[in-house]
């Protein structure tokens, strides 16, 4: 019998060995290399399952992912590492400087895409005849609205911007996961029937959830401060961060706030105050050493699951075209979100850039997928899945692989002397 150990080992073997793989032939970024060696290898499983019918693996692959509750471990564990550890590198004053832009982007933006998205699915769905229920799509609509901090993160390391556009993406990408988690999670209450709310108890949950999650990460980024500020060493120091990171999350949790918004707000507030306050150098070398190789070792099994969590994706022709569907859908919807709300409050100096650059950043990723694995067993699940799938390895494959290329056409780097 197969435990999270034995599939952590696994995982972490191919990870290696598609790490190696792609640094010797392929030269992609490492997450999307790792991204197209797991969906080979799920591809595989299928074609062996379509070749070999007396020998199936995909049942007995589908139920190791499955039993080992994928998507409650990536919510509850990685990723709130990965929110903290991309938080880390962001600069609190230049996000600051973008407080505006950066909150209506994550807040009214998600609003619109959830909205929009799903009522350009429900169409879909009743064209090719599988009629999910609109508040199903809009369920569908918030699992697609957040773009993905990690995958986001990774695209624009390799990217030359003007600090102030580069704050407004990753700033944006980092608090739009707690408000598309918190779409999500009330919509879902609904659609499964549990919940039956008005639009001005939606509205005062959500702000509770958001506010809430928001001044539970101050507080506990400043106590992480002060404990910092007190002591000069660095392998305490780095355990007061882990915790930080548990506890906030946890905590969160419990009283029913939003973990994600938690943990990015103490990232920022460590990686910008503590860092320039509370740490010595030999300090703030060994955090970023550490964070770094954690960002890096569940960057790499994340991107690895959701390439292998294709076999749990099942449906025939209508759902093939759905999920097409859902990930042109998916880039128009983004630019029709994003762009108005850019033209109106941001005042970057190439506007037009600026709006292309923002739509093509909105990767999606791990949580999404986690969401969308989340939910529960119903006639409507395997579609709004299919769906997912459909705008994470599009915006992924696709969008991440030519952001470099998107970037430079609209703000070219300066040759180096």
């Amino acid at each position: 019998m197969f435990s999270i150990f034995h599939l952590f080992s696994a995982l972490l073997l191919l990870a290696a060995v598609f790490g190696y793989l792609n640094l010797r032939f392929l030269h992609l970024p490492r997450t999307i290399g790792m991204l197209i060696g797991a969906l080979a290898l799920s591809v595989g499983l299928i074609v062996w399952d379509a070749a070999f019918p007396g020998i199936l693996v995909r049942p007995w692959a589908k139920a190791i992912l499955g039993d080992l509750s994928f998507p409650a471990a990536l919510l509850n564990g990685a990723l709130s590492f990965l929110l903290f550890a991309a938080a880390l590198s962001v600069s609190f004053s230049d996000l600051w400087n973008r407080k505006g832009t950066i909150i209506v982007l994550a807040t009214v933006g998600v609003l619109i895409s959830t909205f929009l998205m799903g009522l350009a699915m429900w169409l879909v769905f009743a064209l090719v005849g599988l009629g999910v229920p609109l508040i199903w799509c809009l369920v569908l609509g918030a699992i697609v609205a957040p773009t993905d901090p990690i995958a986001v993160s990774a695209a624009l390391q390799r990217v030359g911007l003007s600090p102030e556009l580069r704050a407004v993406i990753a700033g944006e990408s980092l608090l739009n996961d707690g408000v598309g988690v918190l779409m999500f999670t009330l919509l879902l209450g609904v659609a499964a029937g549990g919940d039956k709310i008005s639009l001005g108890e939606f509205g005062m949950l959500f702000v509770y959830e958001a506010v809430g999650g928001a001044l539970l990460g101050l507080a506990g980024g400043y106590l992480a401060y002060r404990a910092m500020r007190s002591i000069d060493q660095h392998d305490v120091e780095v355990m007061i961060t882990l915790a930080l990171v548990a506890v906030c999350y946890s905590v969160a949790e419990l009283l029913h706030l939003s973990g994600p918004i938690a943990v990015v707000v103490a990232g920022v507030l460590v990686g910008s105050h503590a860092r320039r306050h509370a740490m010595s150098e030999n300090t703030r070398r060994h955090i970023d050493l550490f964070w770094s190789v954690v960002d890096e070792v569940l960057n790499a099994l994340l991107f690895l699951l959701i390439g292998l969590e294709i076999v749990v994706v099942e449906g025939g022709r209508t759902t093939l075209i759905a999920a097409v569907a859902a990930a042109v859908l998916s880039l128009l919807v983004r630019f029709a979100s994003v762009g108005p709300l850019a033209l109106i409050v941001t005042r970057l100096k190439v506007r037009l850039g600026a709006t292309v650059l923002l739509t093509w950043s909105g990767l999606r990723g791990g949580i999404s997928i986690a969401l969308a694995l989340s939910l529960p067993e119903s006639e409507y699940r395997q579609p709004v899945l299919a769906a997912v799938y459909g705008v994470v390895l599009f915006t992924i494959l696709v969008q991440g692989l030519t952001l470099e290329r998107v970037a430079d056409y609209y703000f070219p780097r300066k040759p180096e002397n």
